[in-house]
């Protein structure tokens, strides 16, 4: 089996680690009141990366808990990730002065490709991740509030050519629905862009699901809802070659 990187992922609402069902606020699920906690039970099970979601910060376009951030980074050596809310510079360096090794960026990239592209040459490919959230085959933005007109595969061109290599690519119709990953999706962006860094979010229901993604070639995942819930083994993924 080819390796697959693991990324669990905390979904961050007034401070509490949630989970929604499509990215509906109205459907939230309140899996711990204590993020911290979370992350250092996920560094205790072996994981050495973390997927952080400011959920708060993407309905009000700004980071909100980057407090979160910073208690999570300073009681773990996770390799953190963290998006949500990111529109200035400013975001961008609270989210690394927080202890974030990268930062995930969508909205930006669609409605202000420009600030995007100074980002990019500002910070560096290594420091950024393009969110690529897809309905329908078109980018949503604004906590997936706002679908817009980008076609996926033109906005993932653009970006690639530019210099992009870390992409994460969320089906919204599956996030937090246990309805299993858009596998095929994920190989048809893999076939136009082979050397991407493709992080596949979204619907992952059990350990089936990333051992088949791992067979599929899709070099990451992120999962939440399914590790919170008791459908991953921890053991099975940590001893099939997995990252």
């Amino acid at each position: 089996m080819k390796r697959i990187e693991l990324i669990p992922a905390i979904d961050l609402i007034g401070g509490e680690c949630v989970r929604l069902k499509k990215g509906d606020y109205s459907q939230k699920t309140v899996y711990d009141s204590d993020p911290v906690r979370v992350a250092e039970r996920l560094e205790g099970e072996g994981f050495r990366r973390l997927h952080v979601v400011d959920l708060d910060g993407a309905r009000e376009r700004r980071v909100v808990n980057s407090a979160v951030l910073r208690r999570i980074t300073s009681a773990t050596s996770l390799v953190v990730d963290f998006g949500g809310g990111i529109t200035s510079s400013a975001d961008i360096d609270a989210a690394l002065s927080a202890g974030a090794s990268m930062v995930t960026v969508g909205s930006v990239a669609v409605k202000q490709p420009s600030l995007f592209e100074e980002w990019l040459n500002n910070y560096g490919a290594a420091n950024l991740i393009l969110g690529a959230d897809v309905r329908d085959g078109r980018i949503a933005v604004s906590g997936w509030e706002e679908q817009s007109s980008v076609d996926l595969f033109s906005f993932l061109d653009h970006w690639t050519a530019l210099g992009i290599r870390n992409v994460l690519c969320t089906d919204i119709s599956r996030d937090g629905m246990l309805t299993g990953p858009a596998t095929d999706l994920y190989r048809s962006i893999m076939m136009r862009h082979p050397d991407l860094h493709l992080i596949a979010s979204g619907g992952v229901k059990d350990t089936s699901d990333i051992l088949a993604l791992a067979d599929a070639g899709i070099p990451a995942v992120v999962f939440g809802k399914a590790y919170y819930e008791g459908r991953i083994s921890i053991e099975t993924l940590m001893s099939d070659g997995t990252d």
